[in-house]
C-alpha cells in the first residue's frame, strides 16, 4: 500500500474542501491542478482520456499529433537520419544530431539520448538494425507520425515549436501532456484544447457509441482532477 505524504494529503484536503463535485469544467480543473501543485519542481500537467474504443481491434487505434500553442515546456532533441545537402538543412532548421553512418555506430551501441528520430525515405531500408533498439522506445522514424520526410527541415522546426504525438495503450487510454505547471491556467487551456480538438477528430469510424467516456488532469506529484465531459 502506498503512503503518501504530507504534502500530498494536504493538497488532498484542499481538494475536499473547494472541489464540490466529481467532476468540474476544464478551466477549473486546470486552475486547482495549479493551485494544488506542490513540488519544487516545475511539474508536468498531463491529461487521461479514457476512450469507448476496443483497443484490442487494429481498426480502432487512435493515434495522432498535436503542434501545441505554447509547447510543451520541454526541450525537444531531435535527431534526423541525413546525407548530403539534407545534413545542411537539417542543421540549419535546428536538429540536435544529424549524419547517419555515426549516429547508426553510436545508437548500436547503447546511446539512445534524444526524443525523435527524422529520416529521410531513402535511408529508411538501411534502418532496419535499429528496429529492435529504436522500436520499442518509439524513437524510430515513422512515415505515419510524419517523422519520414524528405523536408526534413519542416519536420525539425514542428517537432521544436512543440509538435507531440499520442495513441491509446491497451486499456483505450491516451495519456498527453499539456504542458507544465508554471505555464498558468490559460496557456495550459489553449494547449489542453488543441490536444483534445485533435483528439476527438480522431475518432474510429467503426467506433460506436460515446467515444469520449472520461477525463482526468494532473500534475507529476499532484492529485488528479476529473472534468466535466459534457462542458467541454
Amino acid at each position: 500500500m502506498i503512503e503518501h505524504g504530507k504534502k500530498y494529503k494536504s493538497a488532498q484536503e484542499k481538494l475536499k474542501n473547494t472541489v464540490n463535485v466529481s467532476a468540474v469544467p476544464a478551466r477549473e480543473a486546470l486552475q486547482k491542478v495549479k493551485e494544488l501543485a506542490f513540488a519544487k519542481f516545475d511539474e508536468t500537467v498531463d491529461v487521461a482520456v479514457n476512450l469507448g474504443i476496443d483497443a484490442s481491434k487494429g481498426e480502432q487505434v487512435v493515434r495522432g499529433s498535436v503542434i501545441l500553442p505554447h509547447g510543451s515546456g520541454k526541450k525537444t532533441r531531435v535527431l534526423v537520419f541525413a546525407e548530403g545537402a539534407k545534413v545542411d538543412e537539417a542543421r540549419a532548421a535546428g536538429a540536435d544530431y544529424v549524419g547517419f553512418d555515426e549516429l547508426v555506430d553510436k545508437i548500436l551501441g547503447g546511446w539512445t539520448d534524444f526524443d525523435y528520430a527524422v529520416a529521410t525515405p531513402d535511408l529508411m531500408p538501411k534502418l532496419g538494425k535499429l528496429a529492435k533498439i529504436l522500436g520499442p522506445k518509439g524513437l524510430l522514424p515513422n512515415k505515419k507520425l510524419g517523422t519520414v520526410s524528405d523536408d526534413v527541415a519542416s519536420v525539425v522546426q514542428e517537432l521544436k515549436k512543440g509538435k507531440s504525438f499520442f495513441k491509446n495503450d491497451k486499456y483505450g487510454l491516451v495519456h498527453f501532456v499539456v504542458g507544465k505547471v508554471s505555464f498558468g491556467p490559460e496557456k495550459l487551456y489553449e494547449n489542453f484544447a488543441e490536444f483534445m480538438k485533435v483528439l476527438v477528430v480522431s475518432k474510429p469510424s467503426s467506433s460506436k457509441g460515446k467515444f469520449i467516456r472520461k477525463i482526468t488532469i494532473s500534475s507529476t506529484m499532484g492529485l488528479g482532477i476529473p472534468v466535466d465531459v459534457d462542458s467541454l
